[in-house]
């Protein structure tokens, strides 16, 4: 019964995610909010909106270590799977933005998480509410820079009717919430039938569920033979996963900080960061291709079989 509450789960918050970002979309556009923006903050925002409501209800469920190995894994995930996937099957084009501003900046907030863990293992809502602050720090900034370096693209949706935005929000945050029960509840019954840490349940299992949007969204724009997708708009899930979820989440529940993420998790998510900065200045420079992306997957499955170990 725990699987098929997992995959309920899983199954749940890819129709929650998908409408959270059309409705998203589509009400800024109707406010004439420039596409640079949507893709910046508006998208970004919404798509970790998953990892937000799983993170919350396993944080206010007495479940600390989901929240933020939720986080973590989704983190190593977007970099090892969905980014990996995506290189294998196509190509990501890495321009001067993402030396400039998407790696460096992730870098930051990844080692800004690694810092208020070693202080006391605990990410207080002081530091929380730091954050927040940080995230929303890097959205103005964003917003002042005049490149549109964001794949437009994948935000064209048709200008609709208030009356179908309403339901798009609707639907989005009842499968959400519906979806984040499920998964945390199967993820906490499953690593209890298992005998196994609610820690490695939720850097693995959880991590991927919450990472199929992106995944998903990222193979159908190449099945639809879009343009190349940035590396940068995936780095941008990365740190709104720490800015936004984690400050979030600490700032209504402090979160506990075990010695097993702060020594295996987060050391991981700073190497999978390191790795993809290597993979990016190494030939072919400013490209991601099928052996890059092999590489980046292996080591993800060596991730998953150490964690699991």
């Amino acid at each position: 019964m725990s699987i098929l509450s997992i995959l309920t789960g899983f199954f749940l918050l890819v129709v929650g995610g998908e409408y959270i970002v059309r409705a998203s979309v589509s009400l800024s556009l109707r406010f004439k909010i420039s596409k640079f923006a949507i893709g910046m903050t508006v998208v970004a925002l919404a798509t970790s909106f998953p990892e937000l409501i799983v993170s919350v209800n396993a944080a206010l469920s007495g479940s600390p270590s989901i929240a933020i190995n939720n986080v973590i894994g989704s983190n190593i995930a977007n970099i090892g799977l969905v980014l990996s996937i995506v290189s294998i099957l196509s190509f990501v084009t890495v321009n001067k933005n993402f030396y400039k501003r998407d790696w460096p900046i992730m870098f930051l907030f990844s080692l800004q998480l690694l810092i208020f863990a070693m202080n006391d293992n605990l990410i207080s809502q002081i530091e929380g509410a730091t954050l927040i602050l940080t995230i929303l720090l890097f959205i103005y900034f964003s917003l002042k820079r005049k490149e549109a370096s964001v794949n437009d693209d994948k935000f064209n949706i048709p200008k609709v009717s208030k009356f179908k935005i309403l339901f798009w929000l609707i639907i989005s945050s009842i499968s959400l919430y519906a979806g984040s029960e499920f998964l945390v509840d199967g993820a906490v019954k499953l690593a209890k039938e298992l005998s196994i840490s609610e820690a490695v349940i939720s850097v693995s299992v959880i991590a991927i569920g919450t990472s199929v949007p992106e995944l998903a969204t990222s193979v159908v724009a190449i099945v639809k033979k879009e343009k190349g997708i940035s590396v940068g708009n995936i780095l941008g899930s990365n740190i709104f996963n720490i800015g936004s979820v984690l400050g979030i989440t600490s700032l209504i529940k402090p979160i506990i900080v075990s010695q097993e993420i702060f020594e295996r998790d987060i050391v991981w998510m700073i190497l999978f960061a390191i790795l993809l900065i290597f993979l990016a200045i190494i030939p072919k420079k400013n490209h991601m291709g099928k052996m890059k992306g092999a590489i980046l997957l292996i080591l993800y499955f060596y991730f998953l079989y150490v964690a699991y170990k």
